[in-house]
């Protein structure tokens, strides 16, 4: 007696469920579709994220494939969830590469010990401005000793105010090799906090 095994339900039927509330139709496509995701995820580059940060994105956009899929169109989804994937990661490169962005970015925290304001900004007095100067200071100097000559360039060049992309072209470097760079001192600030 042959064994009778359920066939799998192609992406139509799929669809159409998820189309219907079936939470389990859009699990199966979101696992069907998941190498996809890491595929064109490869090609991308996100600055101040990481890989996981585009792979959420490309799921983002597969998601929206699975909502927005007409099967009236001649197109395969497929082809469809590529192109939602791929605009979706295209779009969250290009917010993290606008200026209002830059702080989010950039941003380089030295110390879990350093105050949320700056007190230059705050209008404090001129004693608490001087001693929010020497404690910051005293970082960076910290830091600066745990810094290969490479990542004491990157980050003069971002307390100078420039972007990473500008300090790559600043040094001669490819923007990844300043991101790496970027990363290596963010977790060595980590490191001094924790210590």
């Amino acid at each position: 007696m042959p064994l009778h095994t359920q066939k799998d339900p192609s992406d139509r039927e799929l669809l159409e469920r998820s189309r219907q509330g079936d939470e389990e139709a859009v699990e199966r496509l979101l696992t069907k579709y998941k190498p996809l995701v890491l595929h064109l995820t490869r090609a991308r580059f996100l600055i101040g994220g990481d890989r996981d940060d585009l792979v959420q994105e490309g799921m983002i956009g597969l998601l929206k494939a699975i909502r927005d899929y007409d099967p009236a169109r001649e197109s395969r989804f497929q082809t469809f969830a590529a192109l939602c994937i791929d605009r979706q990661m295209l779009r969250a490169i290009e917010a993290s590469n606008r200026e209002k962005n830059r702080p989010l970015n950039d941003s380089l925290r030295l110390s879990g010990e350093l105050p949320v304001y700056s007190a230059e900004e705050e209008g404090a007095s001129p004693e608490m401005t001087f001693i929010d100067r020497e404690l910051k200071a005293a970082r960076l100097e910290k830091l600066s000793g745990k810094l290969s000559a490479l990542e004491r360039e990157v980050l003069s060049g971002y307390l100078d105010g420039l972007s990473l992309r500008e300090i790559a072209y600043k040094i001669g470097k490819p923007p990844k090799t300043v991101d790496n760079a970027f990363q290596r001192i963010r977790r060595k600030c980590r490191n001094l906090q924790d210590a």
